[in-house]
């Protein structure tokens, strides 16, 4: 297969899981039971206190209707959808956050999930690496095995169930971070950055311990099969010290495969950011996804879930499995 040829098969992948997972996020939501035009004037004649007339009310919906763009048949609000999203990357504004933009909303809570995110992405690989690569490269000793048992019992849990076990354990009864995420606005200063880092450790927490086990568990493989290695032998015979063959010869040729997984994997670690982002109602698209889910707010979910897609593909797009494994050879 040629490399234009195979470019375009991968383009055409991408656009085609984007433009179906698009399309199941229009359709989804219209199956949810609230209506959020009548949950917006109900809350109209809550705060006047006082119960519209029926003419009032029907004016009302006429005009959300249409400020929301679910006039005419199912069929033309989709097209509308895709013009807007594909074209403008608008979704309209949001229902339970009127008038304020789904965009401007989506970028306000972007910044918090990119960070917290990348930052736990990149500890847990790293930690998870260093740890498989002592397991590997020293299988035979005890502490080694304790070590891949440690990332065979990490490695099953799902994210939630973690974020849970780490809020009734560090939150709730010991206390030692809050139960939810309260920062507050403020201009950026050293108190402020303290409060970021100190509501945003235990979320962070959960996502680095849920991802190392299976670094570890990887990296533990492929050290145990590059050592084996001649070119790792003939260092050896040569003399070299365990810390230069470890670093310098396994670790430098194990990693690669590593590089490939981390990215292949960022599909599912925004995932898990999303749910953990929930439980700890921490101010990224995993709370605004929450939020658009309780109050019906489809533009909401369109923008948020919108996203996600477009991580998930974008991360999967790189992956090729018809190409084998290379292994450089190392210069001594």
């Amino acid at each position: 297969m040629g490399l234009l040829q195979y470019i375009g098969q991968r383009l055409l992948t991408y656009v085609a899981v984007l433009f179906i997972g698009i399309s199941i996020t229009f359709f989804l939501p219209r199956l949810m039971p609230n209506d959020p035009i009548d949950g917006y004037i109900a809350q109209i004649q809550s705060r006047a206190g006082q119960t519209l007339t029926p003419e009032a009310a029907a004016e009302i919906r006429a005009t959300l209707t249409e400020l929301y763009g679910l006039e005419g048949s199912l069929f033309t609000q989709y097209l509308n959808y895709l013009r807007r999203v594909v074209f403008g990357f608008d979704f309209g504004p949001s229902f339970s956050a009127f008038p304020r933009p789904v965009s401007e909303l989506i970028m306000l809570a972007l910044p918090w999930t990119l960070g917290l995110l990348l930052t736990t992405t990149v500890i847990s690989w790293l930690l998870g690496n260093l740890i498989g690569l002592l397991a590997g490269y020293y299988h035979n000793r005890r502490f080694a095995t304790a070590l891949e048992v440690l990332g065979v019992l990490i490695y099953p849990i799902p994210y939630y169930i973690l974020a849970l076990t780490l809020i009734l354990l560090l939150a709730y009864t010991w206390k030692l971070f809050p139960l939810s995420t309260t920062i507050r606005p403020a201009p950026l200063s050293l108190a402020q950055i303290g409060s970021i880092l100190y509501n945003s450790a235990l979320p962070a927490l959960t996502l680095v311990i849920a991802g190392f086990g299976w670094n570890i568990l990887s990296m533990k493989s492929l050290s145990v099969a590059t050592k084996e290695e001649p070119f790792v032998t003939f260092a050896r015979l040569k003399g070299t010290s365990d810390r230069t063959r470890m670093f310098s010869y396994v670790f430098r040729n194990a990693l690669l495969p590593q590089v490939t997984a981390l990215a292949l994997s960022l599909g599912t670690i925004f995932n898990g950011a999303l749910l953990t982002e929930m439980l700890f109602s921490y101010p990224g698209l995993g709370l605004l996804m929450r939020t658009a889910v309780g109050n019906g707010d489809y533009n909401m979910l369109y923008g948020t879930i919108t996203m996600t897609i477009f991580a998930v593909a974008t991360a999967a797009s790189g992956d090729r499995p018809d190409l084998p494994a290379v292994r450089p050879a190392h210069s001594l």
